[in-house]
């Protein structure tokens, strides 16, 4: 009796999964978690905190996730960054938040992918979504993503970053301007530093020097680091597309004047 139950289970879901092929052009995966390497923790000068941080209480794992289409064919694919072994609510507001900025660019691009014609003009189009985990900091923790895409037809690939910077303690995510004391004149100093260095690359002239003028836009890729501020700039925002993105890690020492003393930097620009 037990056995002819699962026969007739495992016929009855079969037919379940091939009428769903049969719906849609589309399949998905989501693959088991991986474990992502953790850079070293940074440790304080001077440890003020008693109590074991949030941080210290989980594990970064990657979710991939994989989506692949035949009419019109595309292929996505993504690696989302999770925190695994506590049931915190903060680690599940952190785990949302990244799921969800990584699967609205999956959707965007999805979208975009849909509009090609279904017979390819070349290989179909693809988006592949990574993530780095630049550093962290007690509870604070410093991502970037690149999404690197092509779609069908088009003349060359394409890539751009996103990065969160998170206090995973106070459930939330960073400000560039909560780094530093209020009304103080930041990303002009950010910026005034950016431009020195660029100006020593070939290319960084004309509209392109525009990119890295002070404004929140342009200097909102930012990511914490052992010492200093990493600011990543787009393909074609500071230099010519054959150049790729640019970066530049802005020292402690450039902006320890304007570092707020009760701000995420505190200890860490020490």
């Amino acid at each position: 009796m037990i056995k002819n139950f699962h026969k007739g289970s495992f016929i009855l879901l079969s037919g379940v999964l091939l009428f769903a092929s049969l719906a849609c052009n589309a399949t998905f995966t989501v693959l088991n978690p991986t474990p992502t390497p953790v850079p070293p923790t940074l440790e304080p000068a001077q440890p003020t905190e008693t109590s074991i941080p949030l941080s210290q209480q989980v594990t970064l794992v990657a979710q991939p996730f994989e989506e692949t289409s035949q009419s019109p064919i595309y292929t996505l694919k993504a690696q989302i960054p999770q925190l695994t072994g506590s049931d915190d609510p903060r680690v599940q507001v952190f785990n949302q938040r990244l799921s969800e900025l990584v699967q609205k660019e999956v959707d965007l691009h999805r979208q975009g992918f849909l509009q090609n014609p279904v017979t390819p003009i070349s290989n179909g189009s693809s988006l592949d979504v990574t993530y780095t985990l630049i550093s962290q900091y007690a509870d604070i923790w410093s991502f970037k993503f690149d999404f690197r895409f092509y779609s069908d037809g088009a003349a060359h690939p394409g890539l751009y970053s996103m990065t969160v910077n998170y206090d995973l303690g106070q459930s939330r995510e960073l400000a560039l301007s909560e780094l530093f004391l209020p009304n103080s004149n930041y990303l002009e100093m950010i910026s005034n530093y950016c431009i020195a260095e660029l100006s020593k690359q070939p290319g960084f002239e004309g509209p392109f020097s525009e990119g890295a003028n002070p404004t929140l836009e342009n200097y909102r890729n930012w990511n914490i680091t052992p010492n200093g501020l990493l600011i990543t700039f787009d393909t074609y925002q500071v230099a010519p597309g054959a150049s790729g993105p640019q970066t530049v890690i802005v020292p402690f020492g450039e902006l320890q004047a304007l570092i707020n003393p009760q701000g995420p930097l505190a200890n860490i620009a020490q």
